[in-house]
């Protein structure tokens, strides 16, 4: 199953189109730059619309959010950083970056955003969640009052734009499930199969894709928030991938 691919979901072409809010929203995955010093790493690459699609086109939403934090800077001029923890499907995820998801201020003042990242090209075994970070600084006069930060599977909202919301770490009941067998759900266990030889379908995340050995595949896109399984005619799994 593992293939590189430039598939883009259409997810990335609502987050291509999307405009940050206001001036003082900037997302990035290092500290501000200091007074005087370019913005080449933070500024959108007008008169490139060809390179800037290219690279749009790479990423995609983290797994899930574990945590959201606002720092508040103490010299002057003041500034709020949003700094947001979560995990990825597997290693070579990079570039973690904050995009809101909204054009102004909305009505009850939470700013919306989802946190993407550059996503490896070729499929992964699912050996383990991996931690990723990424901060956006807000200048001292920003509107906002809370923020909610979303994922491929979850999101956490902080109220009050103050201290830290967190989120449970999801399970990884696939972690080493090649060769152990593959209860639907409803289903039941093949008798006299000990209980850690079983994978169950409603332990696995939500979006999974069981494809069993008489099922076709009409959807090859990549999708590296998406696990696959292939389950063999004995009933146990064959193979694993983050797509």
């Amino acid at each position: 199953m593992s293939r590189p691919s430039h598939m883009t979901p259409a997810i990335l072409l609502t987050l291509g189109s999307l405009v940050a809010l206001g001036p003082g929203v900037r997302a990035q995955t290092a500290p501000p730059p200091a007074a005087g010093e370019p913005h080449a790493a933070t500024e959108p690459h007008a008169g490139a619309p060809e390179e800037a699609g290219a690279a749009e086109a790479e990423h995609f939403p983290v797994f899930a959010i574990t945590s959201v934090e606002v720092l508040h800077s103490q010299l002057k001029p003041q500034i709020d950083v949003i700094a947001v923890r979560g995990l990825t499907s597997a290693e070579g995820w990079e570039e973690g970056d904050l995009v809101p998801l909204g054009n102004g201020v909305p009505p009850d003042g939470i700013l919306d955003l989802v946190f993407v990242a550059q996503a490896p090209q070729d499929s992964a075994a699912p050996t383990g969640y991996m931690p990723i970070h990424a901060i956006l600084p807000l200048s001292m006069d920003h509107p906002f009052k809370g923020v909610r930060v979303r994922s491929a599977t979850n999101s956490v909202l902080l109220k009050g734009l103050t201290g830290y919301a967190e989120a449970k770490a999801p399970v990884e009941p696939c972690k080493q499930c090649v060769g152990r067998y593959f209860v639907a759900k409803g289903g039941a266990a093949p008798a006299g199969v000990a209980a850690d030889r079983i994978v169950r379908e409603d332990d696995l995340p939500p979006n999974t894709r069981i494809i069993r050995s008489t099922d076709g595949i009409a959807d090859v896109r990549h999708d590296p928030d998406r696990l696959t399984i292939l389950v063999g005619e004995d009933g146990r799994i064959d193979d694993a991938v983050w797509e």
